[in-house]
């Protein structure tokens, strides 16, 4: 079983900055990426950022040049660093890893419990 926390959520003025933060613990073989959806309020769950370990780092067309993921693979541990926030930023952020419970399995996908972020002046 893997659990993620979310922590670095919080209400932050447009064009300001936040940090997220994701740690993953528990019994697994590896993580083979890790990123951060985003849910809008009355909106689905979209992919904003991922990083696949040693091969390439995605991010939505929305965020691109003001958001930043990061991994650091011995703490286990993915960041978001947001600048530039605007007012559509606002929302859940979840944390997810994909990862290989036992050597040779297939990756499984988990999420976080979602930390909210409210951009507002």
């Amino acid at each position: 079983q893997v659990h993620l926390v979310e922590s670095g959520g919080g209400l932050v003025q447009p064009g300001g900055s936040l940090r997220l933060s994701c740690v993953a613990s528990g019994s697994f073989y590896s993580i083979t990426g890790m990123g951060w959806y985003h849910q809008a309020p009355g909106k689905e769950r979209e992919l904003v950022a991922n990083e696949i370990s040693g091969f390439s780092t995605y991010y939505r067309d929305s965020v691109k040049g003001r958001f930043t993921v990061s991994r650091d693979k011995t703490k286990n541990t993915v960041y978001l660093q947001m600048n530039g926030v605007k007012s559509e930023d606002s929302g859940v952020y979840y944390c997810k890893a994909e990862v290989q419970e036992n050597r040779g399995l297939i990756p499984v996908e988990y999420l976080g419990q979602g930390t909210q972020v409210t951009v507002s002046s």
